[in-house]
This record gives C-alpha cells, sequence and structure tokens, in this order.
C-alpha cells in the first residue's frame, strides 16, 4: 500500500498522483494519513484502484468517482460522493447532507447515519444507510436504490421518479407523490443483494418498499394555482 501523507504534501499533490493511475497501475492501493477534514479529497478518479482516508473529510469527498473503491475511516461532509459513476465509497462513520446528490452508478455505504436530502436527484447509484436518514430524502430521485436500515425523516422521496426506497424503520412522512408499494418476490432478491454488498445483516423482510405513485408525471389542471 502506498501512503499519502496529506498534511506534508497537500491536496493538489494528492490529486496529481491519483489522477495519474491508469487502467494498469500496479500501485493499486493508496491510503492518505491526516487528511484533518479537508474538502474535495479524492476527487474525479477513474482507475480501479482503492484509497483508504485515515480520519473525516470535508466537503465532496469522492465526487464524480468512476471505478475506484473510496474507504472514508471517518465521517464524512457534505456532498460526498456526488454525481458518483461508478465504483464504491465506503464511510464508516456518518455523513453529511445531499450523500451521493446526481449520482448515476455505482454505490454508496454509510455505516451510520445520513443528514437531510440524502440521495435528492440520485439517477442510478445505489446508496445503503446502516443507520437513519434526515429530511427531505430522495427529492426528485430518478432511478436507483436508496436502502435504509434505520428510520427516514420527512418528505421522503418527494416528487420522486422510478428510485426504490426500501425503508426498515419508520418513515416520518412522504413526500408528494411519494407511497407505500408492494414488496415483490423480484424486490426481495433486488434488497438481498445490496444488503450483502453493503455488508448489512439485516432481513430484506423486514423493509417496506416506497416509490412514485407516478400521478406527476403529466400536467394536471387541478393542481395550477
Amino acid at each position: 500500500m502506498q501512503t499519502f501523507d496529506l498534511g506534508e504534501k497537500g491536496l493538489r499533490a494528492l490529486h496529481e498522483t491519483l489522477h495519474a493511475q491508469g487502467q494498469d497501475t500496479n500501485e493499486t492501493a493508496w491510503e492518505i494519513i491526516n487528511p484533518k477534514g479537508s474538502h474535495a479529497l479524492a476527487v474525479g478518479l477513474d482507475a480501479p484502484i482503492e484509497v483508504t482516508v485515515r480520519g473525516s473529510t470535508g466537503y465532496y469527498c469522492g465526487g464524480m468517482n468512476k471505478q475506484a473503491t473510496i474507504h472514508v475511516d471517518g465521517s464524512a461532509g457534505p456532498g460526498t460522493g456526488e454525481n458518483i459513476m461508478s465504483g464504491k465509497i465506503i464511510i464508516e462513520g456518518d455523513a453529511s447532507q445531499y450523500l451521493g446528490a446526481t449520482g448515476h452508478g455505482g454505490m454508496i455505504v454509510v455505516k451510520g447515519n445520513a443528514a437531510s436530502r440524502c440521495g435528492i436527484s440520485m439517477k442510478g447509484v445505489d446508496i445503503v444507510v446502516h443507520g437513519n436518514i434526515g429530511h427531505m430524502s430522495g427529492f426528485m430521485a430518478q432511478s436507483g436504490n436508496l436502502v435504509v436500515c434505520g428510520d427516514a425523516g420527512d418528505a421522503l422521496g418527494d416528487s420522486c421518479y422510478e428510485t426504490r426506497f426500501f425503508v426498515r424503520g419508520k418513515v416520518a412522512s412522504l413526500g408528494a407523490d411519494c407511497i407505500e408499494k408492494e414488496m415483490r418476490p423480484e424486490h426481495i432478491e433486488l434488497l438481498t443483494r445490496l444488503l450483502a454488498e453493503a455488508e448489512c445483516d439485516a432481513k430484506p423482510e423486514e423493509f417496506t418498499r416506497y416509490g412514485s405513485a407516478r400521478k406527476l408525471y403529466n400536467f394536471n389542471i387541478d393542481n395550477a394555482y
């Protein structure tokens, strides 16, 4: 494993080093020490490497990630994994607001809790939170899966499209056009796979599925003011 001291070398040098890694690199494992809550750590990666951050991070860690696996050995600040395209981000602690916003693919796993607006406008990413999530999570979420092993805050899935929400605990309230839906065998199969990949031992049968009622897809004059 290659160790990079962020406190000594700085953020620019870190990204120059990580972005230099390509498909054929033999330096596939990296450890970042002394992150000290720095912003924009390990953003824009596009290689099948593993990056471990030994500590908590600030804004936008792992943004625009492709292929890489990023492990945060601490908690993560706002916007972690924003616009993730592929790969995986694992957060051992808690995640701040708008985790995985606009994410197109890959997976984000939070071992603790996630704050408000988790997964807003998600477009294919899978997000698994072992704990609870805050209000307005899944706002305008288009596709992908948001799995919550704890409770969800107010207005879950407000104005959502085809994202699937699986919640094990209580939901404070559902947002506009989000309803409880039938849990069919294919959803049990999907959830089983997602929980296994996120190393969560919750049983898929304990979850309730939510999703779009599809009443906001077309203009309705009754909704005009």
